[in-house]
């Protein structure tokens, strides 16, 4: 009954797909629809470790497109999910419907009151951002380790916050205005009065029933108490509900609520950030503690100064980037208890980064006796730059050394900073308990934000099981031990989206389900992100790695690498190619598999797909 039922969906879901496409050519080129099996494959992945195929892959290069392309995807009850880089690291920016890619069209930039405002359209690279703020000695308050590669839409999307933002200056905290495409393919634009007024008029029904939600959770004392905690803290774990409690002007809630909304309650066309000023003077320093203890009181006294980032590296983590010189006297003094911290400090003259400088200096005496080792602070950016690339490089080295046919995850987590160090134990005894070799620890410290990577291999039952225990502890370790966050800073994706109410509870939960189902009514954006009924989401279209090149195999498929690629847009991107490698290989595999849980159907499926793939005119 159970196979009737999903053959019946499946078949239903085809038939829309046909519908859309009908109607998707009235409104795009040729050009930009994308439905050969080998041009989908190329988009199948992100940074996560999922893999699915879409049905269709449209590329949207303005405003008249994209509004189109939802009222057509409402029409035809079609599931649509927008993709900026594809930098994604919980399964946002993928799925097996129809996937709109935003060209590099909408790489609009505008500067506003000197410096002070910035409006950005979604397809424009972080850095970029800031190197046209650079001449105002402004930039932007995210600052996440992708900023070189991830672009304005999914900085927002996913509410990054990175290194030195913290809470106070992250998407959320520093938004200033937003232009809106919601379900239906209504515009608001939140800067511009007639455009509110109209919205207000039209859209009577979604205001009210958000404005109701609100008041409804301000009277409820004990969630709204459990919000102010959680967002004290690094939180992308399901909608931003603290937008519920922070503001009562419906507009305000709205577009604050797309902040970290993963592209499933509407398509931000455009924002405004207020800008924060740049601090043009640094110093950093590498500062080793023989446990987690000692290092997070030193974490805990640091933090009352204005310091801007404090970086957290285990053991591990550090010996993976061993063959970097600027660490070469420090690697013989480690133990497997030892915490590396990444300590720089900025200012905007000379004299306020010495003065902080000294500061800092002072408290750090205190824990003179429980330092082993250090690099101590340096002013020349050259050996500053050296310490920022050993931090950031360390998910791209633990990938690339990562065993042959596994995935690299990436979790990421948040919990107050009187838990850290027991987290950070906590976790290293999991790593040992579920036999995760190679996983390391780092992360934005003084937030009490920690990343962890480990390799993971998915072709196996017992792996995926492995993987599902694991995630099962570490989930109940967070949310109801530590009473963390989840996700801090990466988004829920498929990956988060089954814990979303272990986190947050039966309430808040409920309040998450009634924003969706408020602003999109039919489910047709970026269905099974955030919220979704299915226990096991986290456990299915798992990426598979299959060896292919010794080079080729390195790759993790981040995506970091298409920012600067030169055949971005233009052809298949490495990352592309790679992708389509890696599904030959599997599709080869699957061919000549000798199983009885492969039909003949399946198995003619496979070969017609991989001719397709072989003929190397598809690979574009």
């Amino acid at each position: 009954m159970i196979a009737e039922n999903e053959a019946v969906l499946a078949n239903q879901k085809t038939e829309r797909i046909v519908v859309f496409k009908q109607l998707i050519r009235e409104l795009l080129p040729e050009a930009n629809i994308l439905s050969r099996f080998s041009q989908r494959v190329a988009y199948a992945t992100d940074a996560s470790f999922y893999h699915l195929v879409p049905e269709l892959v449209l590329l949207i290069d303005d405003l008249t497109q994209v509004t189109g392309v939802i009222k057509v995807a409402a029409k035809s009850n079609v599931g649509i999910t927008f993709r900026a880089a594809g930098t994604s690291l919980s399964g946002q920016a993928v799925t097996d419907s129809v996937l709109l890619v935003i060209t590099q069209k909408w790489s609009g930039l505008e500067v506003q009151d000197g410096g002070n405002l910035i409006k950005v359209e979604p397809s424009i690279i972080g850095t970029r951002v800031n190197q046209a703020l650079a001449p105002y000695h402004r930039k932007i308050g995210p600052d996440p380790a992708s900023i070189d590669s991830c672009k304005i839409g999914g900085i927002a999307a996913n509410n990054s916050s990175g290194m030195c933002c913290g809470v106070a200056n992250n998407s959320y905290h520093t938004l200033q205005e937003m232009s809106i495409v919601f379900a239906d393919g209504c515009h608001l634009d939140t800067g511009d009065p007639k455009s509110v007024e109209s919205f207000l008029c039209s859209k009577q029904d979604l205001v009210t029933k958000i404005t109701n939600l609100a008041e409804r959770v301000k009277a409820n004392a004990e969630l709204s108490e459990k919000i102010r905690h959680k967002y004290r803290l690094k939180n992308t774990t399901g909608y931003g509900i603290n937008a519920l409690l922070d503001f009562s002007d419906p507009i305000e809630i709205i577009k604050h609520l797309m902040i970290g909304s993963e592209g499933t309650l509407g398509f931000m066309s455009n924002i405004t950030f207020r800008t924060l000023p740049l601090n043009n003077h640094s110093m950093a320093s590498f500062i080793v503690f023989s446990n987690p203890e000692d290092a997070c009181d030193a974490i805990d006294t640091l933090s009352y100064l204005n310091i801007s980032a404090i970086e957290l590296l285990d053991y591990r983590s550090i010996i993976c980037v061993e063959g970097e010189e600027v660490l070469s006297n420090i690697i013989n003094t480690l133990s497997n208890d030892s915490i590396g911290l990444l300590v720089e400090i900025q200012a905007q003259s000379d004299i306020e980064l010495e003065q902080l400088f000294l500061m800092v200096n002072d408290q750090l005496k205190k824990f003179s006796e429980k330092i082993i080792a250090r690099i101590p602070f340096t002013s020349d950016s050259k050996k500053i730059a050296d310490l920022w690339r050993i931090r950031k490089g360390i998910f791209p080295t633990v990938g690339a050394r990562r065993p042959k046919a596994t995935t690299v995850i990436i979790e990421d987590i948040a919990v107050p900073m009187n838990h850290l160090s027991e987290t950070i134990r906590n976790l290293q005894y999991l790593f040992k308990k579920f036999e995760y070799a190679d996983a390391v620890i780092f992360g934005h410290a003084k937030d009490g934000n920690l990343h962890f990577v480990f390799s993971q291999s998915f072709d196996s039952p017992e792996e995926t099981e492995r993987y599902q225990l694991f995630m099962n502890h570490v989930t109940s370790l967070v949310a109801e031990d530590m009473k963390g966050s989840l996700k801090a800073e990466h988004g829920t994706g498929r990956n988060m989206a089954p814990f979303v109410e272990k986190e947050w509870g039966k309430e808040g939960y409920l309040v998450m389900k009634s924003i969706k189902t408020i602003f999109d009514p039919l489910g047709v954006l970026n269905p099974g992100v955030v919220i979704n009924s299915d226990p096991s989401i986290h456990l299915k279209s798992l990426k598979s790695m299959p060896a292919v090149d010794e080079v080729v195999d390195q790759c993790i498929e981040c995506g970091f690498c298409e920012s600067v690629c030169p055949s971005n847009e233009l052809t298949f991107s490495p990352r592309q190619r790679i992708s389509v490698a890696r599904k030959i290989s599997e599709l080869r595999g699957r061919v000549h598999l000798v199983s009885p849980m492969i039909s003949p159907l399946e198995r003619q499926q496979a070969k017609s797909n991989l001719e397709n793939l072989e003929n190397l005119e598809n690979l574009e």
